[in-house]
């Protein structure tokens, strides 16, 4: 199987541009808000900006003309323009705050969902951190820009546009001086953006990675005690980190430099443009009070031009986590197709014909890992599949529920071809118990129930299911059924997590029934009490179970024994035991015992 990896390579700045066009459906339920708040935003910005102008008519008129009375009335004026500036801003962000929750809420919805719907291969192939990281910092991201970059980027805009030509009917002279530093801006911008958008990519991709060295350790929390292996995971987990913290100090540095230069282009422009005003207000070609106004305006457009290096930052990130986002959900889903109808014609089990399967991403020379797959369990049989480890098995009982699909031939149900029938009709149909058991943080009651459906199971049933997986430990739990297991039901034994595993795949009464090796982890004394109670189910359904005990394999009609991914002989316990040499070698130890009995 291949490893998890962490996700693609980062694309370029283009791509994830069009990322953020992406964005459109899961906003377009709030655009007239975003729109209002934006409005809301460029009224708040023009306030600010016809302050200049009251100062203008303060000093060349009442201050000019000693009027006491035309002071107080701009300055009613000026307090009135921040009020309203103050106000339109609070109503800027009560307009997006909660409906730019319900968009982040959606988005993780839909993610969330689609990850669900997506093959086993796809979680084989990508980190859970990658995925976690995508779920959570990143909608956050993508929430912060739709708030705030995405209405200054307008707002700024037109308030820089509306601000110049206030500047330039008062002084264009000095206006021609305020515009000589944007060439040199965009330049640096352009330049800005192609290597932030990179550092941004490589952060939040290098945060998924520690996220999955994280999410490792505390699962493996105590194979790492075990072994002593703690100094490891901690040098591991400090190399990851430190790698992180390289990146956003480099960010920090690129942002720092951008930001140092458009501080100081303006600046040097105000400067310019004050010296060439003075001048011209002692030649009398400038009044003081358009000079006040000048310098003003000028100022009051420090915060829309000065902001640009920030709002492109977080731009920049926002771009690079709407790409990962829709890498995510863009991966194709599961083929869901089929009839979605009960399993047609006259009982005849399951049947394998001529099938062959290989990973997705399996180099093309490799030969497939299961092939000319010939099978057929009878309505009602149990069928053992024994073989050495790595010879396919646990692959074979995957092919069933189609938790992956077979690559060649068909496996039919009843007569049914499984490929017809949609996956939430099969796996109704299907039910599994793994060797390794995984349980939810939840209660025992919804872990069992979980194999039921939708539907879920009463609890008459439930208890039926615990009682047949011999699961007599429930009861003395503190909450009875009712009492969290806590994550992977770690909190129980290796025993316990595989009996109640085994109590969820038969809780539903499943026509067909998967046990990949479902009593591994049991003593001696409690596997006879499951096997005893295990016989009433295997009765009444028909089943493929994985072996590699004799003990197992006596719960079965037959046995498969299979090799490099072939089926080489069908019979009985018995039969194989006489005519196969493999066979014997593979219940060697306990064989006779097995005969015996």
């Amino acid at each position: 199987m291949p490893e998890a990896t962490s996700d693609p390579a980062p694309p370029g700045p283009r791509s994830a541009v069009r990322s953020l066009l992406r964005l459109w459906p899961y906003v377009r339920p709030i655009r007239g808000r975003l729109a209002g708040s934006a409005v809301a935003a460029v009224l708040a910005s023009s306030m600010a900006l016809l302050i200049p102008l009251v100062l203008k008519w303060m000093v060349d008129g009442p201050v000019a003309d000693h009027d006491p009375s035309g002071v107080w009335l701009g300055g009613g004026v000026l307090l009135l323009l921040g009020l309203l500036e103050a106000g339109l801003f609070g109503l800027r962000r009560w307009l997006v705050a909660r409906p730019l929750a319900r968009v982040e809420a959606s988005m993780r919805s839909a993610l969330y969902g689609h990850l669900q719907r997506l093959p086993v291969a796809f979680h084989d192939r990508w980190a859970s951190g990658q995925l976690l990281s995508r779920a959570t910092m990143d909608l956050q991201i993508l929430r912060m820009f739709l708030a705030f970059p995405l209405v200054f980027l307008v707002v700024n805009g037109a308030a820089i546009v509306l601000g110049f030509a206030i500047l330039f009917s008062q002084a264009w002279t000095l206006g021609l001086v305020l515009l000589l530093p944007i060439v040199p801006l965009v330049i640096l911008c352009s330049v800005f953006e192609a290597r932030y958008s990179l550092a941004a990519r490589s952060a939040q991709d290098q945060a998924g990675d520690l996220a999955t060295v994280v999410e490792e350790s505390v699962l493996g929390v105590r194979i790492i005690k075990a072994f002593g292996r703690h100094r490891s995971q901690t040098e591991a987990f400090r190399a990851k980190a430190h790698g992180l913290r390289r990146t956003e100090l480099h960010k920090a540095r690129l942002l720092a430099d951008i930001w140092a230069l458009i501080m100081t282009l303006p600046e040097v422009a105000i400067g310019a443009a004050l010296i060439l005003g003075i001048m011209q207000v002692s030649d009398g070609e400038l009044s003081a009070g358009t000079l006040v106004a000048f310098l003003t305006t000028a100022l009051a457009l420090r915060w829309p031009v000065e902001s640009l290096g920030f709002l492109l930052a977080i731009s920049n990130e926002s771009a690079t986590a709407a790409d990962r986002f829709f890498e995510a959900i863009d991966a194709v889903e599961a083929d869901a197709s089929g009839l979605g109808a009960q399993p047609a014609g006259a009982l005849d089990g399951v049947r394998f014909e001529d099938v062959r399967f290989r990973y997705p991403d399996a180099p093309e020379n490799t030969p497939d890992l299961l092939h000319g797959i010939d099978l057929h369990i009878r309505p009602g049989e149990t069928m053992a599949l024994v073989g050495a480890t790595g010879c396919g098995k646990t692959t074979l009982t995957a092919l069933i529920p189609r938790l992956h699909d077979a690559t060649g031939g068909r496996i039919t149900l009843d007569g049914a071809d499984i490929a017809v029938l949609s996956r939430e009709r099969l796996r109704e149909l299907v039910a599994v118990a793994f060797e390794e058991p995984t349980l939810f943080s939840a209660t025992v009651r919804e872990n069992v129930a979980m194999g039921a459906g939708p539907g879920g199971a009463d609890e008459a049933a439930v208890l039926r299911a615990l009682d047949t997986a011999q699961c007599d430990f429930v009861a003395r739990l503190p909450h009875g059924l009712d009492t969290q297991v806590g994550e992977q039901g770690l909190s129980l034994s290796g025993g316990q997590r595989q009996r109640l595993a085994l109590a969820r795949a038969i809780v539903g009464s499943p026509a067909f029934l998967v046990l990949d090796d479902p009593l591994s982890a049991l003593d001696v004394h409690t596997e006879a009490l499951v096997e005893a109670a295990l016989r009433e189910v295997l009765a009444e359904t028909t089943a493929l179970v994985v072996a590699h005990r004799p003990s197992t394999v006596m719960l079965a009609d037959r046995v498969a024994l299979m090799s490099e991914g072939r089926i080489t002989a069908v019979g009985t316990h018995h039969e194989l035991l006489t005519e196969s040499a493999e066979y014997r070698h593979l219940m060697s130890g306990d064989s006779e015992r097995s005969v015996a009995r």
